[in-house]
């Protein structure tokens, strides 16, 4: 079940293309670069979610406070008119930044009251699924899937949560790159406890929970199973394995 108005999260987008160019000239300290291709991709885009997206890039560029809160308020407009879970996230941290703009400009009141609704949408969105986890075990309905293993991205680390998402194609992902010879696997799952954001992507490198991962520490019980879905070419799973492997930064557990 889809809230209004949701869309995936599409890594090919256009405007979602221009945000990682310029995200990738932040990482380089080429800001004037990383600003233009931030605007270009707010003059492009055409509809709620692209304009939220590149909306907050833009702002985290203005070096004018008035300018930085106009374009926070902005992407804080489209973001509660779009409401749904892709970018009911970040919705928290743009009050909290609006709010640290008006304390820069003196006004304490409004200060104050931006502070308050970052506070009152924490925690106030849910997820109603279906939800999806990838692997390559062997698994039957009915069993449960818990905490305690080993993580694909670091085999060191053992997982106080187990994972999931609302994203077919993103289990598909995982599934292709779990650990282990079984052919990838994408099960549906039920959480059996409460669940949360999953803190390793949510507001890291774009707004919100674009993928829709959670993490729970409770059991995840399989539903059901699923066969199709968007598969990668061998050529992009060795880019994502790549990427991983040169992943900087701890995993959040």
């Amino acid at each position: 079940m889809k809230g209004k108005g949701e869309m995936e999260f599409d890594p090919n987008n256009n405007i979602i293309k221009l945000c990682i160019q310029g995200m990738d000239m932040e990482g380089k300290s080429k800001p004037e670069e990383a600003s233009r291709l931030f605007l270009q991709a707010w003059n492009e885009a055409t509809n709620d979610f692209e304009k939220f997206t590149a909306a907050h890039f833009v702002a985290r560029h203005q070096k004018n406070i008035s300018d930085k809160l106009n374009w926070l308020e902005t992407a804080l407009q489209f973001a509660l008119k779009i409401n749904n879970n892709i970018v009911n996230g970040a919705i928290p941290s743009l009050y909290v930044n609006i709010s640290k703009c008006y304390e820069d400009l003196g006004d304490l009141d409004n200060a104050k009251k931006n502070y308050e609704l970052a506070i009152s949408f924490t925690d106030k969105f849910s997820d109603n699924g279906p939800f999806y986890h990838g692997t390559k075990a062997d698994l039957q309905v009915g069993d449960l899937l818990t905490a305690g293993g080993r993580s694909n991205y670091n085999p060191e680390v053992i997982m106080n949560h187990i994972y999931f998402t609302g994203l077919v194609n993103g289990a598909g992902l995982a599934a292709a790159l779990a650990k282990g010879d079984g052919r990838e696997r994408v099960y549906i799952v039920e959480p059996t406890g409460s669940f949360e954001n999953d803190p390793n992507v949510t507001n890291k490198k774009f707004p919100g929970n674009p993928t829709r991962s959670y993490r729970t520490q409770a059991p995840l019980k399989i539903v059901g199973e699923v066969t199709e879905w968007v598969r990668q070419t061998p050529e992009e799973l060795q880019k994502w394995r790549e990427k991983l492997a040169n992943a900087k930064g701890e995993i959040i557990n």
